[in-house]
C-alpha cells in the first residue's frame, strides 16, 4: 500500500463551490445546498482504497453522532474511472447503500473540485465552519490499517467538539495518510 499524506492547506481557507452529481440520489448538488448549520466535513473517499475501507465504520458512526448538531458531512470521490473501474459510480452508489452513509457521495468526473481542495489522498477530511472557512484538516485518528490501533475518529471527533464549543482547537493537525487520488493521465 503506497501512503500519501494530505496536503495542510492553511486554516481559513474557504471551502470551494462545486456543483457534483450524488450517485445515491442521482441529483446534482451544490455546496451552497449541502453545507451544515454549524459545520461541514468533506470527505474526499473512494471506494477501493483500504485506508478508507478501514474507516468507513467510524465515518457513519461519527456523521450519525453531529448531523443532529448542525453539522453536514459530504463525500466526494474523484479517482480515474477508466483505470480504477471499481470507483465508478453506479459502484460509489451499492457502497452508499451497503454502508449506509448518511451523507450524499458525490462523484467528481472532472477532478476539477478534487483540485481545488488540493485533497491528495483517500481519505481526505476537511472541517469548514459555518462561514465555510476551514478549521480542521487532517486525519480521523491515529488508526492505519495493520498498526493495531483502534478506529475511534479521535482526531476528527476533537475539532468537531471544538468548533460547536467554540473552542480553538490546540491539537496538533496531522495529516491523514491514504492512498493517492488516481488522477487522470493528460494525453
Amino acid at each position: 500500500m503506497a501512503r500519501t499524506p494530505s496536503n495542510m492547506i492553511p486554516l481559513g481557507t474557504k471551502a470551494p463551490d462545486f456543483r457534483l452529481l450524488d450517485t445515491v440520489s442521482d441529483k446534482t448538488l451544490l455546496l451552497e445546498d449541502l453545507k451544515g448549520e454549524k459545520g461541514t466535513v468533506m470527505l474526499f473517499i473512494c471506494n477501493h482504497c483500504p485506508f478508507v475501507i478501514h474507516i468507513n465504520e467510524e465515518l457513519v458512526k461519527i456523521a450519525n453522532d453531529y448531523n443532529s448538531k448542525g453539522i453536514s458531512f459530504v463525500a466526494i470521490s474523484a479517482n480515474d474511472v477508466d483505470n480504477y473501474p471499481q470507483d465508478a459510480p453506479f459502484l460509489m452508489k451499492k457502497v452508499a447503500k451497503d454502508l449506509k452513509y448518511p451523507f450524499p457521495y458525490l462523484y467528481d468526473e472532472t477532478q476539477e473540485v478534487a483540485k481545488a481542495y488540493d485533497a491528495a489522498c483517500t481519505p481526505d477530511i476537511y472541517l469548514f465552519d459555518a462561514d465555510l472557512k476551514l478549521v480542521y484538516r487532517g486525519q480521523l485518528d491515529n488508526s492505519r490499517p495493520g498498526n493495531g490501533v483502534a478506529v475511534n475518529g479521535s482526531d476528527l471527533r476533537h475539532a468537531l467538539d471544538c468548533l460547536l464549543e467554540g473552542k480553538i482547537n490546540n491539537a496538533i493537525q496531522k495529516p491523514s495518510m491514504g492512498c493517492g487520488i488516481k488522477w487522470k493521465r493528460l494525453v
